[in-house]
């Protein structure tokens, strides 16, 4: 059998040593004389059996020159240590192994006979293209990463399943390219950034069986089974709807079994009710209580005695019975928890809080069938998990006050004024509804043939300002703490600390060269794992406490970093946002007085609103076109003002940002409703979703033809599709440049298509600012940076 059957890939895979048997050669020639013996040694096993050296694929082989194979990695695998590594010799994209240490081969016996050693997070489909990326890697030089952390997991003795981390040492690896190999190109890789799935365009560039792999990987492996049973349990407790699914508990209990090595464990819940000093049942599909029994609630003091109510309640500790039966037949059977123990057959259990800080929220049992497998020793394994159980009762029990709220308030929630009418009548019609014996239900409340207005003042760059303020407090953090190591090894000259400030330069460098998505998680851990433990050592035993507290005092508690340029970032932000939605607010208070209509407003990175209007937002015969074009001009000259404002404000932010403006036009009227799910209102109809469409994405939409956003600091950008809309804002432009609101520039543009909406034009114009609110003057965008400037 060939280890290259049945797999379609890029690689031609040949099992070698050669790498392996380089490093020997050079330890041939060192000065240690037990080196250079044992070099030789293994390099005359290699000089008998080519085949060792030159590769081969046939499995056989494996088996016939097992001991020259287990003689040649023997330093690799040392003996004295294989009873305690997890170690295997591979091949890449294979589950077999070979040359294992005893422990590993002792783990594979456990699981039992019928067991299949399989990678988990190994995604079938994708190895093909994930050979390629190591061919890139390789033979290319090109930086493509495609690490994930790769598992086994087996079961033990007790049918309980382990979690194997998998670590590859790839130094004995080579890669060369075959004939039929093609050159990649940077043209080549570019393209390839972006197709992923595109599995032909892969093979097009590496075709089947392209290129040589000689070598083997070396896997260490670790047993990861209580970090990944905690992080099993936070994902299990992220998800709503998780919790109402009926596998819910059963997969709890496994990941419960699996943290405690245990295989007869149970889970249990009980909320305390503080109002009524309660303990309830938590109800959902599989949820039990052994505190309760079969009971729906109960006092606290009819369910713990005098300890436990203070242990749990009090002093917020867990507690443990490791033998029940013991304690119940010792005399303890009036302890009200011990005898509901007794009574359901559970012979251990630990009972630990739910508590914040405003005290405790509930109680989680963990039980067992079994004596003594549960007590105040392995109890402690809970101190890693109950943070994510805490955060995920805190969700429940806000969700819960929400829901009380909202039945409270009939399904309905705070409303704008000029649709408050609407709400009040159907409320009237529930509640008579339940006064005649009806069964009472909230009718859809919609709006039919009104008009949208949308509006947005856009804090442009928001994105790249956050990044650039992250990457300047990470560079002064990691300063600071290279500055406090080398004063350190002045006074005492230890290797670790050159070693630190060796992976701060590292960390320095990559900041300034490739700062990626998670490179601010990685450095906020290394300076929180790495580099704090050892200030706190050096802080006692060196004369830099004082220049380490400073540092301290320097890292924001929440996220456990210096938060100097990030807070300047999102205190502009806010302040913008609060500016902003300030003006919009008062200037509302004159439109609403004009005509009632709709109007809500969102802060994001910067200001959005929607505005409605229409006769059946106001109840009454009296709407006319008229009132619609005045809103439109009214939301223009507003629009003008805001960026003013901005800019008249924009020297009192601690980081100077530029904001764009952009208008959308949509001439035809469409119905709204109100979504009792998301409390907002939203458009009805699949023509009406085209107008959340645009809405959503234009934006970011580029001039046709070019890659200049359609959006531009210093300008207004009304978008519309209709030719009488632009004929209409046009009017409004030329009256508002008479008032020296806006500059005589004015630009028409077809925007490129967007996703299901075609020929969208947009009309573009500078704003014209004043300095102050008081000056007289008019400056362009540009005119005004200069004058700023001066």
């Amino acid at each position: 059998m060939d280890i290259n059957d049945n797999i379609d890939s890029p690689l031609e895979l040949k099992i070698s040593f050669n790498k392996l048997l380089e490093k020997y050669e050079a330890l041939a020639k060192s000065d240690d004389e037990f080196a250079v013996n044992r070099a030789k040694y293994v390099l005359q096993i290699a000089e008998k059996y080519p085949e060792l050296r030159d590769g081969f694929s046939e499995i056989s082989i494996l088996e016939t020159r097992k001991h020259e194979i287990k003689s040649i990695l023997q330093d690799s695998f040392s003996p004295l240590l294989t009873k305690n590594e997890i170690k295997t010799a591979s091949v890449p994209f294979h589950n077999f192994t070979f040359n294992s240490s005893e422990r590993f081969n002792s783990i594979l016996k456990t699981a039992g006979d019928g067991f299949e050693l399989q990678m988990k997070n190994m995604p079938q489909d994708d190895v093909y293209i994930i050979a390629c990326t190591i061919i890139l890697n390789f033979c290319y030089g090109f930086n493509l990463s495609f690490k994930r952390p790769f598992y086994y997991e087996i079961p033990d003795e007790n049918g309980i399943l382990r979690f194997y981390k998998i670590l590859y040492n790839a130094d004995f690896c080579e890669i060369v390219p075959k004939e039929n190999a093609k050159e990649i190109t940077q043209a080549d890789y570019d393209e390839l950034l972006d197709n992923f799935e595109n599995i032909e365009l892969w093979k097009e560039k590496f075709p089947p069986n392209s290129y040589d792999f000689k070598g083997f990987v070396i896997s260490n492996i670790f047993d990861v089974t209580d970090d990944q049973s905690i992080s099993n349990i936070k994902t299990t407790l992220i998800g709503e709807e998780k919790r109402k699914d009926e596998d819910f508990m059963g997969e709890f209990h496994d990941i419960f079994r699996s943290l405690f090595g245990i295989n007869d464990i149970k889970v249990g819940f009980s909320i305390y009710n503080e109002d009524e000093d309660v303990f309830e049942r938590v109800y959902g599909a599989g949820m039990q209580s052994f505190l309760l029994g079969e009971l729906e609630s109960k006092t606290c003091g009819d369910a713990l005695c005098k300890w436990s109510y203070k242990r749990l309640l009090t002093e917020n500790k867990y507690f443990s019975v490791s033998d029940v039966d013991r304690v119940y037949l010792e005399g303890n059977a009036c302890a009200p928890h011990i005898k509901s123990l007794y009574n359901q057959g559970i012979k251990s259990a630990i009972f630990a809080p739910i508590a914040d800080e405003n005290g405790l929220m509930g109680i989680i049992e963990i039980v067992s069938n079994q004596a003594k497998v549960l007590n105040s020793i392995n109890a402690n394994k809970l101190i890693d998990v109950m943070p994510f159980i805490v955060s995920a009762v805190q969700r429940s029990k806000s969700e819960e006050e929400n829901l009380i709220e909202a039945i409270i308030q009939q399904e309905c929630t705070a409303v704008h004024p000029s649709v408050k009418w609407r709400f009040a009548k159907e409320a009237k019609n529930f509640i008579k509804a339940g006064l005649n014996g009806e069964k009472p239900s909230f009718k859809k409340i919609a709006f039919d043939d009104i008009y949208p207005l949308y509006g947005q003042i856009d804090i442009k760059g928001s994105s790249e300002a956050r990044n650039r303020a992250t990457k300047l407090d990470l560079t002064l953090q990691l300063s600071a703490a290279r500055t406090l190591f080398e004063k350190a090894s002045q006074i005492n000259d230890l290797p670790i600390f050159e070693q630190l400030v060796y992976q701060i330069n590292d960390y320095l460098e990559d900041i300034n060269k490739n700062f990626q998505v998670d490179s601010e998680q990685q450095i906020s851990s290394f300076l929180e794992e790495d580099i704090e433990p050892v200030f706190k050592h050096v802080r006692s035993s060196y004369a830099l406490k004082d220049e380490i507290d400073a540092y301290f005092e320097r890292i924001d508690k929440k996220g456990n970093t210096f938060y100097l340029h990030r807070k300047d970032y999102d205190d502009t932000i806010a302040k913008i946002n609060r500016e902003m939605a300030s003006l919009l607010d008062e200037k509302q208070v004159d439109a609403q007085a004009m005509y009632p209509h709709f109007f809500e407003r969102f802060k994001t990175d910067g200001v959005e609103h929607n505005m409605y209007i229409g006769e059946s937002i106001t109840k009454e015969d009296s709407f006319n076109p008229i009132f619609l074009y005045n809103l439109r001009l009214w939301q223009l000259q507003v629009m003008c003002e805001m960026e003013n404002a901005y800019y008249q404000k924009q020297s009192e932010f601690p980081i100077q940002l530029d904001v764009a403006s952009m208008i959308l036009v949509f001439n035809q009227p469409l119905s709204i409703s109100f979504r009792m799910d998301e409390k907002q209102f939203d458009v009805d109809g699949t023509y009406n979703a085209r107008y959340e469409i645009v809405k959503k994405r234009v934006d970011k939409a580029f001039i046709k033809g070019t890659k200049k956003r359609v959006t531009e600091k210093g300008k207004i950008t009304i978008v519309y599709s209709q030719k009488h809309d632009e004929r209409e804002y046009l009017g409004y432009i030329k009256f508002l440049q008479s008032k020296h609101y806006l500059d005589t520039d004015i630009e028409i543009v077809e925007l490129q298509d967007l996703q299901a909406v075609t020929g969208l034009k947009a009309i573009r114009v500078s704003v014209l600012y004043h300095k102050t609110e008081d000056d007289k003057d008019f400056y362009t965008y540009d005119d005004l940076m200069k004058e700023i400037k001066v």
